[in-house]
């Protein structure tokens, strides 16, 4: 099964990247903990991810795989390449543009995000909103890196060559991880560990896009720099985009908004941050490793006229999505307290930081099987040039993020924010859901539907066993780092065992999908 295989590339190459940003946040605990430092740079760092995932990576994406995947089908490698790159040109100018009125309007502009951030200094004489100024500055430049990197990955993926582009995200996280290593050894400061982890933001930017411009050059794709220009494919590229991107933009508001309430609440940023950090790991290890993998074989075989295989296609990736991550969203739930406090309870994260994390982790993780399938289900849509109706669900589910989020916030706290995270990702999911089923564009199969129910039941046997050693399991972080890795492996392990065998015993897989994941012939 390509599609398996794909996402086992994908997913595997990921999980590099996904552990080396788990060092990176055990570092960034250890030296910053939660407080008015890591608020600032939490702030400053997702200023420009924000407006990266609006205009760059999923909403450009959503457009413009099936557009070049079209004009290789249609035109040959030449045609396409020539579109893509009319379409850079035009892209870097338009973020080039964004970028410059950042930096102009910086003092006003941050309190998009950060009007919660203090205006006046504390003990330690940091001024938090000042700081995540100084901070942005800094870090803003990444946004237009990451755009050329989003068009390069792009063309990279409609060429089923996942492995450079995957890897290459890895090195945000090598430069910010050695800036944390060499900082504190000599002798800085958090606020001036924070100004070091910003720089090395913006230069990993620039050297992830150069490693996939390599990388194009080497698959042979023949891209030229020149001056911008609306052309047709440009046009339509705007058509299907602006949809995208004003569906990426709600949701990007969404998290802006849900941030900013955050602020309001001394150190609730940071705290919601590691908890989103944590459960990122299994989203981008399995549900970014679909989408990636799913839009080019989805608009492979819509463009083919084979709907059959569209919609077995999709029906395999909700099955490989729940196989997945129905077990880490039922491990995070039940354990969250121990996860955080062997990953990050050391140095400046003290155990009362771990007790607040795990409030909002526990309801990111009701949340998780919901944010992947989005993944999932989305590039259906896109890949029939239908931006539109994944804009309007993103619309809907905002909404009852941000007032159900701000309604929480008032009754139960900032870990409401995820709370109201995970039920608007829900109404989401089963929107999408609806209308690919009336669209004829999904039919749940007899493997799908016979699987899915034992894959829950697997993960709640798993859950129950977990449950019951809890009580026998050491207080984390208060033991040595290593200790706590290992008690950390060892229950994760257990885990697993627990599930794989619960999952043989209730046929919730085929496994001959096993071997064919990892065949080239597949």
């Amino acid at each position: 099964m390509k599609l398996l295989r794909s996402t086992a590339i994908i997913g595997s190459l990921t999980l590099v990247s996904r552990l080396l940003g788990l060092v990176r946040d055990v570092l960034i605990a250890r030296y910053l903990g939660a407080g008015a430092v890591s608020d600032a740079f939490f702030t400053a760092f997702k200023l420009p991810n924000v407006f990266r995932r609006m205009f760059a990576e999923g909403a450009f994406n959503a457009a413009f795989v099936p557009l070049y995947a079209k004009r290789i089908e249609r035109e040959g490698e030449e045609a396409a390449d020539n579109f893509a790159s009319e379409v850079g040109s035009m892209l870097l100018v338009v973020v080039l543009g964004l970028v410059i009125a950042f930096e102009l309007t910086m003092p006003w502009s941050l309190n998009i995000i950060g009007f919660g951030l203090d205006r006046t200094a504390g003990a330690d004489g940091v001024v938090p909103y000042d700081l995540a100024v100084t901070y942005a500055l800094i870090t803003m430049p990444y946004l237009l890196f990451m755009s050329l990197m989003a068009l390069l990955s792009g063309i990279m993926n409609t060429r089923e060559k996942f492995a450079l582009p995957t890897l290459a995200l890895a090195l945000l996280n090598v430069f910010m991880i050695s800036a944390l290593f060499f900082a504190p050894r000599f002798g800085l400061g958090q606020a001036d560990i924070g100004l070091a982890l910003s720089a090395a933001v913006t230069v990993s930017g620039l050297a992830q896009a150069g490693l996939v411009w390599w990388g194009c050059k080497r698959a042979g794709v023949r891209l030229k720099l020149r001056a911008p220009k609306v052309t047709p494919g440009v046009k339509r590229l705007v058509i299907l985009g602006v949809p995208g991107i004003l569906s990426a933009g709600i949701t990007q508001i969404n998290l802006l908004v849900s941030h900013s309430i955050a602020t309001t609440q001394a150190s609730a940023a940071s705290w919601l941050t590691y908890a989103d950090r944590l459960y990122q790991l299994p989203l981008g290890m399995i549900g970014i490793a679909m989408g990636i993998a799913l839009l080019p074989s989805l608009s492979r075989s819509i463009r083919a006229g084979d709907e059959a295989g569209a919609k077995t296609s999709l029906n395999r990736g909700i099955e490989i999505a729940a196989f997945l991550t129905l077990p880490a969203a039922v491990a995070l739930y039940v354990l969250p307290e121990f996860f955080i406090g062997g990953i990050y309870e050391r140095g400046a994260f003290t155990a009362s930081t771990t007790e607040q994390v795990a409030k909002a982790l526990r309801w990111f993780a009701l949340g998780l099987p919901g944010f992947v399938l989005l993944k999932v289900l989305t590039p259906a849509f896109f890949a029939r040039e239908n931006t539109r109706t994944p804009m309007i669900w993103a619309g809907i589910s905002a909404g009852i993020n941000i007032s159900l989020g701000v309604a929480l916030f008032m009754t139960i706290g900032f870990e409401g924010l995820a709370l109201a995270t995970s039920v608007a990702a829900w109404v989401n999911v089963a929107g999408l859901f609806v209308l690919l089923r009336k669209n004829g564009d999904l039919d749940p199969d007899a493997r799908l539907l016979r699987h899915l129910p034992r894959i829950l039941l697997a993960s709640l046997v798993m859950g129950a066993a977990l449950w019951l050693v809890l009580p026998y399991l050491p207080d984390m972080g208060e033991t040595h780092i290593v200790m706590d890795f290992v008690w950390l492996g060892a229950v994760a392990f257990a885990g697993f065992v627990i599930y794989a065998l619960a999952a043989t015993l209730l046929r919730a897989y085929d496994r001959a999908d096993i071997g064919r994941a990892f065949s080239r012939r597949s």
